[in-house]
Order: structure tokens, then sequence, then C-alpha cells
């Protein structure tokens, strides 16, 4: 039976929207082809992993003090999680985490919290803690040459600069900064973000391609994945790209 090995990042520490489902969303829609998935958790006092050992690392979003704590930990790190990104294991990346893998987080008060530096950008937060990006969002992104819409939820004051590869761009919704055109942060086996929601369960075609590019590079091969019915998801995503795009032009 062919199995992805996904290691889950501090499950007790970022999980501030729900971030869980994406996890549960993989599995479900792996297992559902008959596929294994293997879930590991990892937090702080655990036994260190050896990122180069999974498929793909999942790593969800939190507030500014559960940043500033796992911090700390995830920079010890730096080289491996690096080795893994250019070895080619997927990673998917919500707002904290999706900031912590930048230069640096700057808080409301100036704090700087350190990044991993893996990519250039950096976060820096609004003065006023009541100004944040919020809302439902909707972004278009390039998945392996097909124009996919993407929704999600943002919650959000840090604004990120410097992003070269956007995941997609903005249809609806603010993105990396206020009124931003464009979101995220993208290469073949990156994506960073932040869309909450869970964004996995309201995008189907997103998540089979997370799935499709960690089996191709495990087991060397094209894999087809067999298609799942996806009706609901589909009528649930028509009902929701029409209220942000159509009614409120």
């Amino acid at each position: 039976m062919k199995e992805l090995k996904i290691l889950y990042l501090y499950p007790d520490i970022l999980e501030l929207y729900g971030d869980f489902g994406n996890i549960q969303v993989l599995k479900y829609r792996l297992e559902k082809r008959g596929f294994k998935a293997i879930i590991e958790p990892y937090s702080i006092g655990d036994t260190p992993p050896n990122f180069c050992d999974y498929d793909l690392v999942f790593a969800g979003g939190g507030a500014d003090q559960e940043q500033g704590i796992l911090a700390q930990d995830l920079i010890t790190y730096k080289e491996n999680i690096k080795q893994a990104v250019d070895n080619g294991t997927f990673f998917l990346l919500i707002c904290g985490a999706y900031q912590l893998f930048g230069k640096y987080y700057k808080g409301v008060e100036g704090n700087k919290i350190p990044g991993l530096e893996i990519f250039d950008y950096y976060t820096e937060a609004i003065a006023d803690r009541k100004k944040r990006c919020i809302g439902n969002i909707v972004i278009e992104a390039n998945l392996n040459g097909k124009q996919t819409k993407i929704i999600g939820f943002e919650n959000h004051g840090g604004q990120t600069f410097d992003i070269d590869t956007p995941f997609g761009s903005v249809l609806f919704g603010n993105g990396n900064k206020f009124g931003d055109t464009k979101e995220g942060f993208f290469l073949d086996n990156v994506i960073a973000t932040y869309l909450h929601g869970p964004l996995l369960s309201k995008n189907p075609e997103l998540t089979d391609y997370i799935i499709k590019y960690c089996l191709d590079r495990k087991y060397d091969e094209d894999i087809i994945l067999e298609p799942l019915d996806d009706e609901f998801e589909n009528k649930c995503r028509e009902q929701l790209l029409d209220r942000f795009l159509t009614n409120n032009k």
C-alpha cells in the first residue's frame, strides 16, 4: 500500500482557526483512494524530527505570543528544514507559520521575532491593533498550468513584503497586506498563505494537487488520482464564489 508520511508541527500551539481540519482532509482524501496517511505530531519537548524523512510538513496559524514561544524551538531545525525544502519535501504553512519561514516578524510593540530565513520575505504588524486584514478571501492560483479559484478566510494584522512568487492573485479580500493584489508565497513544493478556514476543506483541487505532488515525488511516477465525489463541496464552492465575486461587484 502506498503511503504518505506527514509531520504536523505544534498542533497544541498553532491551531488558531481550526487548521487541524487540513490534516483531516488530507487523511480522508488519501484513505478514500486506498493510500495510507501516517500523521506524526511534533511539539516542544518531543523527540526531534528529521524533516527530510517526511513527504509533507504542515503548520497552522497562531497569535504573536505563540509565535514567540515556538520560534525559539523551530529555529534549532533551521538547516534541517532548509535541506528538506531543497530536497522537495512539501510544506503547507498557514498564517503564523507562513510568517516564521521568512526573515522576521515585527510585532505591534516593535519586538522582532527572528524567522528561519528560508525565504526572503518579511512581516511587520500594523501599530493599530484594530486594523486587521479580516474576512473571506478568494484568490486565483496556477496549479499545474490550470487557473484555480481558492477560497479561504484571512485574519492577520501582519503585512508581508517582498514576495516574488505569490500563491495567487486576489479576486476578493486583502492578501499579503491591505489592498494587495497578491496573496501568499508559492513554490512547487511550498504553499505559504494567510488562508484559514480550514483551507483544504473548501478547495478539493488544491488538496489533490498537494497529494499528487507528494505521491509522484515519493514513488517517482505520474500517479493518476481516482476522482472522488466532490458534488457537495463544489456546490458549496459555487455558492461562496457567487456571493463573494458576483454579489460584491
